[in-house]
């Protein structure tokens, strides 16, 4: 007994011993968690931390962690009572939770003061202020607000919506008016803004938030035409209260669009089916991870066992975003206290070397890496685009700030939203909404006519008594009626509209539109950039410009018309090579052609007969000479050219050029300061006083009252514009002409509001019946007459032939006729002076030296230039060469020429053979 009692007295310390210094060595820390297990959010993120609590504290010997939770209710005040309660009381190390911004920088706040670390899932609206005012402040996250709202407004770039309302729940601390100003910006940079800002109250607030709202989205079904409606911050119960009031007034309908920021798509795993059915065919924006490693589907089994048995009344029981990063925040805090185990830190240090090393932290989370810079989590920045359908969700595609939409996770590539099979709301899958409040029955669209047109073709506007109403007709009318009826077939869509008249000037109606007391107008209105800057015009359907019209006079009769077509250097051109080619004809052919011959007078008028005939291509006279006959041959081709541009040019004088207007052009108006009439209500008027700068305008409203004006002298010219001009001018042909210049604008258009989504739709079926041609079949309809007038424009009289226009065969005429008589004098000298050394020396000429030929030549040639020199004489000589006994000719043929010296065709030649006689004395 002794021995035994011996024995327990010595054993018991040393076991007391050993459990003290295992106790020792086991380190506890506490982490506070605080969130709002009234929603699903706060479920799931309990959830997760209890599995990863479990989790790490089993597979750890030497350090366990203790959790302390916190419900906050959704109320930032709660939120700092809790906080100070775990520092001061529960003495954690670190606190996870809040799921608004507006709790996070409360609990940012605290946690600065305490220097306690704040792991935060909240995307920041003030980043990156936030990192600079609380260092302790930790985000579990990758985004901040500007990412989801640079996808936000990539939608609304890509489906070309201008206007868009946005819904966001109240704070006090105005976290979400940054948030509006971010996307207000961002809008702005594709053309595109906010029309109505929607604000509802927090769902705790003590007033009625379900009649805050009805009230705030019937003021928008009444006063806003937008119909894109995005839900940027709000809380889930308050989104749904928006989703219940917005189905009960239509606002959820076909050409509707919502677009859900990523604070309620997050949800949309967890979410009562019930609330899907609230808001189908809406586009999500959520933040994407990865589901498909090991890691996660090993969570995820876990994670739906607890899940369900915490929390059996829920209807879903997969994990969210929430939860798997409430699971890594808690891992990342266990990672970084046994890290810090393994070194020595003081108490007043380890704030910030915890701090640090969770800052450093770097290893694989649930989904994705879980490493820090600037605060929060690293990594690409990507969204899922979703498509709410029945009670769940069709995944689109991926959204990302910097590359836009795509296909695949790994952002390979950009593709079009346009072309995504998008259940839209009120089951519209055929075509986009146009985010728009489309007319109706009930509210139609308003579109303005001018009631008094000065060419009631285009526009007319009737009474009729018989039936009480208001007749609208004219060619824009049938265009407007047609373009319609094109929108229901090529868009799928009726556009219910009712006309207005509106009385004033076509500027005045414009600016209506601008101040959206007409949807838009539909008449004559010229396309013009001043009023581009306020409205938005549809692709013009007609042409339009300005031009003068004049009126026409009768060109007087003149005696010498047939002198007109050409110019007077013309005519003198004219006879000058017509009596050149008549010398050189009659020098050639006077040689060979007995016809040529005779007296002078005789040879004079055979050569003008011949010249003058020819131009008719009547003359008798045959031509021998082959040089005359390459002339004459180049003279029938001038002559061809000459006369029929001369028929051609009168002939057009005789009919065409009957009439001419009155007044040539502006310049005469301006030094003349005559008076001029235009349309009162349209552009004209300033257009001729500050563009064309004349000063004396007289108005003119009705089209029947320009004759008028015209024949009492009150206007000397009128200014229409284009569609008007051909109208007018085929009602009056031939009293009326058109004088350029004319001065070109941009057509005549339909005009609408700068942010309406029809006037695209209203462009395209406008360029479609315009290659249909059915608006030219209006035109032929509306602004054709049954009267026959001439095509072509009696006011231009034709042009007169100059002689820069035959310069150049008058050149070669004139060139062949020279060369020819130069060719045929060499051949004639050439031949004379063969047959004369011939009859002197006979055969003796063959046997000579080329010297002694020469020589012979030279003499010759001096002998034939004396002026009838007269013979030597014998001394015994009894003959006399002088006038009363003159030498006797012989005709001689060059045909007698010895063949080796034969040159060209044979040629008649006269020599006096006395005088060769005594020549060939000399030469003897």
């Amino acid at each position: 007994m002794s021995y035994s009692k011996f024995i327990f007295l010595f054993l018991v310390p040393m076991l007391l011993s050993h459990v003290s210094i295992t106790v020792a060595q086991t380190r506890t820390t506490n982490i506070g968690v605080i969130i709002d297990e009234c929603f699903r959010a706060g479920k799931e993120q309990k959830t997760a931390i209890e599995i990863a609590v479990e989790k790490l504290n089993s597979g750890s010997k030497d350090h366990k962690l203790a959790i302390y939770f916190k419900n906050s209710s959704g109320d930032p005040l709660e939120v700092a009572s809790s906080a100070n309660e775990l520092i001061n009381e529960q003495n954690v190390r670190a606190i996870i939770g809040t799921d608004s911004w507006e709790e996070t920088s409360i609990l940012a706040k605290i946690g600065q003061q305490a220097r306690i670390p704040v792991i935060s899932s909240t995307v920041a609206s003030l980043q990156p202020l936030s990192r600079l005012q609380w260092s302790f402040l930790v985000q579990m996250t990758n985004l901040d607000m500007s990412d989801e709202i640079n996808c936000i407004t990539s939608i609304v770039q890509s489906y070309n919506w201008k206007r868009v309302v946005v819904i966001y729940e109240d704070n006090v601390y105005g976290g979400e008016y940054r948030a509006i100003s971010l996307l207000s910006e961002a809008l702005q940079t594709v053309n595109s803004g906010i029309e109505h800002r929607l604000v509802v109250p927090h769902f705790t607030s003590p007033f009625d938030p379900k009649e805050t709202i009805r009230d705030g989205l019937v003021n928008v079904s009444r006063t806003k035409q937008s119909r894109v409606f995005i839900v940027l911050r709000s809380s889930l119960p308050t989104a749904t209260r928006v989703f219940e009031e917005a189905n009960k007034l239509g606002l959820i309908g076909r050409d509707s669009v919502w677009i859900l920021g990523d604070t309620f798509s997050s949800l949309l795993d967890s979410i009562d089916p019930s609330v899907f059915r609230l808001v189908q065919g809406a586009l999500g924006v959520k933040t994407y991870y990865s589901d498909d490693n090991t890691q996660f589907l090993d969570f995820k089994s876990n994670f739906k066992t607890v899940f369900r048995s915490n929390y059996p009344e829920e209807d879903k029981f997969e994990p969210g975003i929430h939860a798997i990063r409430a699971y890594d925040s808690v891992e990342m805090i266990s990672r970084a206290l046994d890290h810090l185990g393994s070194i020595n830190v003081t108490n007043r240090d380890f704030p910030e070397k915890l701090l640090e090393t969770i800052l450093s932290s770097n290893f694989s989370g649930l989904t994705n890496m879980i490493a820090f810079q600037n605060g929060k989590l690293s990594g690409p920045r990507v969204f899922r685009l979703v498509n709410i359908i029945g009670k769940s969700y069709k995944e689109l595609g991926f959204l990302s700030p910097e590359s836009g939409f795509s296909n695949n996770s790994r952002l390979e590539g950009q593709h079009s939203l346009r072309q995504l099979p998008v259940n839209w709301p009120g089951d519209l899958v055929t075509r986009i909404p146009k985010g728009w409040a489309m007319p109706n029955d009930n509210k139609k669209l308003k579109i303005g006519v001018p009631d008094a047109t000065s060419f009631d073709r285009f526009v007319k506007v009737e009474w009729i008594e018989s039936s009480n109403e208001t007749k609208y007709s004219g060619f824009c009318i049938d265009v407007f009626e047609m373009v319609v009826a094109t929108l229901e077939v090529k868009y799928g869509y009726v556009l219910t509209y009712e006309f207005v008249n509106h009385t004033g000037s076509y500027d005045d109606m414009v600016d209506q539109v601008y101040y959206k007391n007409y949807d838009g107008v539909v008449g004559d209105v010229t396309i013009l950039a001043n009023r581009s800057n306020y409205v938005e015009f549809t692709q013009p359907f007609t042409e339009s410009g300005l031009s003068m019209v004049v009126p026409v006079k009768t060109e007087p009769q003149r005696a010498w018309k047939f002198m007109r077509p050409f110019t007077v250097e013309m005519w003198l051109a004219t006879f000058g090579i017509l009596f050149y080619t008549m010398f050189v004809v009659w020098f050639m052919e006077h040689q060979v052609n007995q016809e040529f011959r005779g007296p002078w007078k005789d040879q004079l008028g055979t050569a003008l007969w011949f010249t003058f005939s020819s131009l008719f291509f009547s003359h008798r006279e045959k031509i021998q000479s082959n040089h005359s006959k390459v002339v004459v041959m180049i003279w029938l081709f001038v002559v061809f050219i000459l006369t029929a541009s001369y028929t051609a040019s009168l002939t057009s004088m005789l009919t065409v050029s009957a009439l001419e207007p009155t007044v040539r052009d502006i310049d005469w108006l301006r030094k003349t300061n005559a008076p001029v009439g235009c349309d009162p209500d349209s552009f004209v008027g300033d257009y001729l006083t500050n563009v064309l700068e004349l000063k004396n305008i007289t108005n003119v409203s009705k089209q029947d009252q320009y004759p008028k004006h015209f024949k009492n002298g009150s206007i000397a010219a009128a200014f229409l514009e284009l569609p008007y001009q051909k109208y007018f001018l085929e009602e009056y042909c031939n009293e009326y002409t058109a004088v350029s210049p004319s001065y070109k604008f941009g057509g005549l258009g339909f005009v609408f509001s700068k942010d309406s989504p029809i006037t695209d739709d209203v462009s395209g079926a406008i360029l479609s019946l315009l290659e249909d041609g059915k608006i030219r079949d209006l035109e032929n309809k509306w602004l054709k007459t049954s009267r026959n007038c001439p095509t072509s424009n009696p006011g231009v009289e034709s042009k007169r032939l100059s002689l820069a226009n035959f310069w150049g065969i008058f050149l070669i005429s004139g060139l062949t006729s020279t060369l020819s008589f130069l060719i045929f004098l060499y051949r004639l000298l050439h031949n004379q002076i063969e047959q004369r050394i011939i009859s002197f020396n006979g055969s003796q000429w063959g046997n000579e030296s080329h010297w002694r030929k020469a020589f012979r030549i030279i003499r010759i040639v001096l002998s034939l230039n004396q002026n009838r020199v007269q013979p030597q004489e014998s001394s015994d000589s009894t003959e006399v060469w002088n006038h009363r006994n003159p030498p006797r000719w012989e005709s001689v043929s060059p045909t007698e020429v010895p063949e080796h010296l034969e040159i060209g065709r044979p040629t008649q030649l006269e020599i006096p053979m006395r005088k060769m006689e005594h020549i060939g004395e000399d030469l003897q």
